[in-house]
C-alpha cells in the first residue's frame, strides 16, 4: 500500500510540474477516470514517478547533446550518461564500459545475434550453427528464420511441459567446431519460465560457444550476474522495469573481449557498435529504474509472490478445471497464466472490464491464432486458447487482488454457464466434439 500512495502522490507532484493534471492516466489515475486495473505487467510495466522526477529536468533545462565536447550543456549530459551507465552495470554485475545503449531489447537482440553471426560465422567452413529455444521472444525467432535464408544452420530446443530446456539437449545440440552461439532467454514473457541461466553457460564456456540471453522480463527483479552466467552477451529493456519506452541496452563482456558488427552505422557513437544521438533523458530514466530496482528487488519480490499467492489460490480455490501454464517453481511470480476449461480466453478478457490484461505476448495478443509457447509446452489448440496471462509488479494492491479473484470467478461462471462445451463435459452427455473447437 506504501509503494500504492507513493505512486499516486508522485504522479500528482510530476502532473502539476508540466501543467497537466490530465497527465495522471496511469495506475494512479484509476479511481479518478475508471480506468480498468492493471495486469499486464510482462507488456509494459508503468513508469514509476522517481523515474519521471530524474528525466524531467533533461528534458528542460539539461537539453544538451553528450556527445558535445566543447561546452557545460554537453558535459553536464554525458555525465548523466554514464551515471546511468553505471547504474544500469552494477545492475547486472557488470563494468559500465560493457552496457551499449539502444533503443530497445529488439534493437539489442538483433544487433547482438547478427553482429555476432557477421563477426564468428563463417559459412563456407560450417561455422555457422545457432542454438536457441522454441519459446523464445518473436523477436530473436524471426531474426533466427532471416539468417537461416542467409545460409545459418539454427536448431529450436524443445521444452518440456513446465517450459524448460534439457541441459541433455542442448549438449547434444553442440556440433564443436561449428556452433557459434547460443541465445536462451532468461524470463518467458508468456508463462514466466525461469531458465538455468548458470548451467547454460557452464556448457557454453566448456565447449568455447557465445552464450547470449534476452533478459528483459526478469531485469530487476530475479538477480542478474553476468559472471556467474559465463555471459557474452545480454538484452536489456526500460519499459519492462518501470522505466521509459524507446531505450534499451545490451551488454557485451570486455574480457575475454567479444565483439561484433553494428547493426547502425553513422557518428560512432558507443564505442562504434550503435551510432546516434543519444536521447538523454530516456538514458537518465533507464539508469535510475535500474537503481531502484537494486535497493528495492527484494521488497518488491516479497511484495508480488504475496499478490501471486493470493490471486493463484482465490482463484484455483472457487473455481475447477483452472491450470497454470508453466512451471510452479522455477518461474517470476509476476506472471500467472492460467487456462480455463471450457472458457474461450478472448471472450473472458471482453468479460472482464474491469482488468487490462492479455492472453500472450503483446506482440502478438492481436492474433487469433494460439500461442506459439503455449503448443511448445504441449498445451492443445484447444486448451490454448482458454488462456489469460495475469500481470503483477511493484503497484499492484491487495484491494485490486480481492476485487480481481472476484471478477475472473464470476465472469468463468458466467461463460461456463452458456458454454455448450463445458456443459457436455459436466453433464457427461454426448455431442459432436469437432463442432465445439475454438476458431
Amino acid at each position: 500500500m506504501l509503494a500504492k500512495n507513493l505512486y499516486n502522490s508522485a504522479a500528482l507532484s510530476a502532473s502539476m510540474k508540466i501543467g497537466k493534471v490530465a497527465f495522471i492516466s496511469t495506475i494512479g489515475s484509476r479511481l479518478i477516470h475508471k480506468r480498468p486495473m492493471y495486469f499486464d505487467y510482462q507488456a509494459t510495466t508503468p513508469l514509476d514517478p522517481r523515474v519521471l522526477d530524474k528525466m524531467m529536468p533533461f528534458f528542460t533545462e539539461k537539453f544538451g547533446n553528450s556527445h558535445s565536447r566543447t561546452h557545460g550543456y554537453g558535459w553536464e549530459a554525458e555525465d548523466a550518461v554514464e551515471s546511468a551507465r553505471k547504474n544500469i552495470a552494477e545492475l547486472i554485475k557488470s563494468q559500465p564500459k560493457e552496457i551499449v545503449f539502444t533503443s530497445g531489447a529488439t534493437e539489442s537482440n538483433n544487433t547482438i545475434i547478427r553482429g555476432v553471426c557477421d563477426i564468428y560465422g563463417d559459412i563456407k567452413n560450417k561455422r555457422n550453427h545457432i542454438i536457441t529455444t522454441q519459446i523464445e521472444h518473436k523477436c530473436v525467432l524471426s531474426t533466427m528464420r532471416e539468417l537461416e535464408l542467409k545460409g545459418y544452420r539454427v536448431t529450436y530446443l524443445n521444452v518440456d511441459k513446465k517450459g524448460l530446456i534439457s541441459l541433455e539437449e542442448l549438449e547434444k545440440a553442440i556440433i564443436p567446431g561449428e556452433t557459434i552461439l547460443v541465445s536462451v532467454m532468461h524470463v518467458n514473457n508468456e508463462i514466466g519460465v525461469v531458465q538455468p541461466m548458470a548451467l547454460i553457460g557452464e556448457l557454453c564456456k566448456k565447449y568455447g560457444i557465445l552464450f547470449h540471453s534476452d533478459v528483459a522480463q526478469g531485469l530487476g527483479k530475479l538477480n542478474i550476474d553476468v559472471n556467474k552466467w559465463n555471459s557474452d552477451f545480454l538484452s536489456l529493456s526500460a519499459h519492462k522495469v518501470y522505466g521509459p519506452k524507446g531505450i534499451g541496452a545490451f551488454y557485451i563482456r570486455s574480457k575475454p573481449k567479444r565483439r561484433i558488427k553494428p547493426l547502425i552505422f553513422g557518428g560512432g557513437q558507443e564505442r562504434g557498435m550503435r551510432s546516434g544521438t543519444m536521447p538523454v533523458p530516456l538514458v537518465v530514466g533507464f539508469g535510475e529504474a535500474c537503481k531502484i530496482a537494486l535497493e528495492e528487488m527484494n521488497a518488491d519480490s516479497i511484495h508480488i509472490k504475496m499478490l501471486y499467492d493470493k490471486l493463484y489460490k482465490g482463484i484455483t480455490s472457487k473455481l475447477p478445471d483452472v491450470e497454470l501454464n508453466g512451471c510452479g517453481v522455477n518461474r517470476m511470480f509476476g506472471n500467472l497464466n492460467l487456462s480455463f476449461k471450457g472458457v474461450e480466453g478472448e471472450s473472458l478478457m471482453m468479460k472482464l472490464h474491469s482488468m487490462a490484461l492479455s492472453s500472450g505476448s503483446a506482440c502478438t495478443s492481436a492474433s487469433l491464432e494460439p500461442s506459439y509457447v503455449l503448443r511448445a509446452i504441449g498445451v492443445g489448440e484447444d486448451v490454448a486458447h482458454t488462456s489469460i496471462r495475469f500481470g503483477i509488479g511493484r503497484f499492484t494492491t491487495h484491494e485490486e487482488i480481492d476485487k480481481a479473484v472476484k471478477d475472473v470467478v464470476d465472469s468463468v461462471n458466467q461463460l461456463r454457464e452458456m458454454s455448450p462445451l463445458w456443459n457436455s463435459e459436466t453433464n457427461s452427455s454426448t455431442v459432436d466434439e469437432e463442432s465445439l473447437k475454438w476458431t
